[in-house]
């Protein structure tokens, strides 16, 4: 924690080197989301319906109600922690709150709607395929950022800030 907190992390090679690794473990999970997406179904409203409900034409049968929720009790752990360590990377990057913030809610959202979208689409009304698109978008776009901004707050050089108080005071210590 140390590292992040006093802006270590830009010189600690070892530190920089997990970070970076990590990242390209989360980028090849990007790819492979995406591919699995769209293996599945489009950006398409028909593509999704059918994916969820089945299609006669296309021989799919609708998804079953075991089968979405052993995906679901799955995806909402696994992204969820995904989730939580690119996330917690935002609190050092030099940004302000207000950023960081959005950097931070954003994504959980997104996998939010994206998980609950699927449910919506398959038991409430077809209409909701356009929310399950769109939160797909939403949270490979989030995933995208949080990858780059982790590597060009690493990489960048200079101190990173905690919180949004000024450099020297992160350095003065703590108040007498």
């Amino acid at each position: 924690m140390r590292f992040v907190v006093t802006g270590e992390w830009s010189r600690n090679r070892l530190l920089q080197t997990i970070v970076v690794l990590y990242v390209l473990y989360v980028a090849g999970l990007w790819v492979t989301n995406g591919l699995l997406y769209f293996n599945k179904m489009g950006l398409t409203y028909a593509s999704v319906v059918d994916y969820y409900l089945g299609s006669e034409e296309r021989y799919l049968t609708p998804r079953t109600y075991q089968g979405m929720l052993e995906v679901s009790h799955f995806h909402l752990f696994a992204i969820g922690l995904l989730l939580l360590v690119l996330t917690h990377l935002m609190l050092f990057i030099p940004a302000s709150n207000t950023v960081k913030l959005w950097l931070i809610v954003l994504p959980f959202i997104a996998g939010l709607l994206s998980e609950g979208a699927s449910w919506l689409v398959r038991y409430a009304h077809p209409g909701f395929a356009y929310l399950k698109i769109a939160g797909f978008l939403l949270l490979q776009g989030s995933l995208a950022t949080l990858m780059v901004v982790s590597l060009w707050a690493i990489f960048r050089g200079g101190p990173n800030h905690y919180t949004e108080e000024d450099e020297d005071s992160l350095d003065a210590g703590p108040p007498s």
